[in-house]
């Protein structure tokens, strides 16, 4: 637990690396509903 530690979302900020904690796009369960209506 620590800048240096990439398992935690603080140590994946500072080496700039994702995955599951820290995803590429922070993903809402629901996006916004304007597609297809």
């Amino acid at each position: 637990m620590g800048k240096g530690d990439r398992k935690s979302r603080k140590g994946k900020i500072i080496l700039g690396s994702h995955g599951k904690k820290r995803p590429r796009k922070a993903s809402k369960p629901y996006p916004a509903e304007k597609a297809k209506d």
